[in-house]
């Protein structure tokens, strides 16, 4: 399916389970975005404190490091508007509170285009597909029909909170194993991979890690029939208009 065109696009949500979900995913697309002059906010359902066992620092230590990590990270690409909802790393549901917390985000935001994990297993990169990215993308998706939209859903969030139902336009859906849709990054590469070294108690130990950055761009852009050589992110498209 062929998205919404970017000048039909005024704010963009990005939604993932842990800091850094979305530079591996997205960060290159989103650069564009910020380019454009949408406005993207970023909301973390964890703090991502089973990550960076590898980085020398504690469990109990990582969730302050991770939300560093992931603001230094948005603003190599100029995202400033982060939310971390504090749900357990590890731990994460498609609960109905999650469901709740999400909608309450798209309702303050307001996106026109949002952005979330798979909640379908990728099989060929087990990796994707870590369960808070799966129980993410499925309650992303909740949230965004039928509950973002409906005046009766969380009914205090109206009635209490005062904001007002919101129809998201349609979803991009990463990571997901079998994408319809790939954009060329290989002029926001760099941005990518910036954001990425931010997260340097996920990345630091990894030399090679621009290596493979690279090599599952390019993978993406042959799938996607680019020209060898180029380098690309890849999304399934919903329209949820």
């Amino acid at each position: 399916m062929e998205p919404i065109a970017d000048s039909e696009i005024k704010r963009v949500l990005v939604v993932s389970a842990h800091p850094d979900d979305s530079d591996f995913g997205a960060s290159g697309t989103i650069a564009q975005w910020v380019a454009k002059g949408i406005e993207v906010a970023y909301v973390f359902c964890t703090n991502g404190d089973q990550g960076g066992e590898e980085s020398g620092f504690t469990k109990e230590e990582m969730p302050a490091i991770r939300q560093s990590e992931q603001r230094a990270a948005g603003a190599a690409i100029g995202v400033t508007d982060i939310t971390f909802l504090n749900y357990v790393d590890g731990h994460l549901e498609a609960t109905i509170e999650l469901r709740k917390d999400l909608v309450r985000q798209i309702r303050i935001s307001k996106p026109d285009r949002m952005v979330c994990q798979s909640p379908e297993r990728n099989w060929d990169r087990i990796g994707a597909s870590h369960p808070d990215h799966l129980a993410a993308g499925e309650a992303s998706i909740q949230a965004v029909y039928p509950d973002a939209r409906n005046p009766f859903a969380f009914s205090d969030l109206l009635e209490v909170e005062g904001l007002q139902p919101w129809r998201v336009k349609e979803v991009w859906v990463s990571a997901f194993p079998e994408p319809d849709h790939f954009v060329d990054i290989t002029d926001t590469f760099d941005l990518k991979m910036k954001a990425l070294f931010a997260h340097a108690s996920q990345t630091a130990h990894n030399e090679n890690l621009e290596v493979m950055v690279r090599e599952w761009g390019q993978r993406n852009a042959g799938i996607g029939g680019l020209p060898e050589g180029r380098i690309a992110e890849a999304f399934k498209i919903v329209n949820t208009n």
